[in-house]
């Protein structure tokens, strides 16, 4: 396969939730379908009536499967990854280009603040398995707080691994002044043919301002 920008790449290409997806064969986080990523684009198609026509911004996007579902349902979505990752981004353009999604593709480096940031005024975040390594924790909710702030009523929506320890992220959550709206065990809706495929102890929580701290 070539990607845009004419480079050779050995790699896969699969489908879920009716999204055909490029796969990197070489190991790297942002080219692989991970479990929390299917989780997300499961709970926004069961959710698909609140997702349509709604502005959704999707953060360390990846191989994008839950902001694809999102705009294959109707939303206009932005699929955002590290600014200085640029095969990341051209496969989330590959990926947009297989499925005929009209998707914003940009570069969003969480705590930089720049134009990319400044211009997005989402209804919904996502973030599936962003809160990976401890170091940039900071950073996401830094972001993921200015764009609440930036869009009246907005939510963030995630999933990740319980080894990220609940407790930290309420801590992160009272720090930045957000509260949590729903927590969900994320095989708790999955359908048990989806679920027998996965692994792990994945969490969705749904989160918003905390307006009191806000004001």
């Amino acid at each position: 396969m070539l990607l845009p920008d004419g480079t050779p790449r050995k790699c896969l290409i699969d489908c879920r939730q009716g999204v055909c997806y490029v796969v990197n064969i070489q190991e790297d986080y942002g080219m692989f379908v991970w479990p929390c990523s299917v989780i997300l684009a499961e709970y926004v198609w069961q959710h698909r009536s609140r997702f349509s026509a709604s502005r959704v911004v999707e953060l360390g996007a990846g191989t994008s499967l839950p902001g694809l579902v999102a705009a294959k349902v109707g939303a206009d979505v932005t699929l955002t990854d590290i600014a200085q990752n640029a095969e990341v981004l051209n496969n989330i353009r590959s990926i947009c280009a297989l499925n005929d999604a009209n998707c914003t593709v940009s570069g969003l480096t969480w705590g930089d603040w720049d134009e990319s940031v400044f211009d997005l005024h989402p209804d919904i975040i996502l973030g599936a398995d962003v809160l990976y390594d401890s170091a940039n924790f900071d950073d996401l909710f830094a972001t993921v707080t200015f764009l609440l702030e930036n869009s009246s009523g907005a939510v963030f929506i995630t999933t990740y691994h319980n080894r990220s320890g609940h407790h930290l992220i309420e801590f992160l959550m009272v720090k930045w002044g957000l509260k949590c709206l729903k927590l969900l065990d994320g095989f708790s809706f999955l359908p048990p043919c989806k679920a027998a495929l996965l692994q792990g102890n994945i969490q969705l929580v749904e989160i918003a301002l905390d307006k009191e701290k806000h004001k």
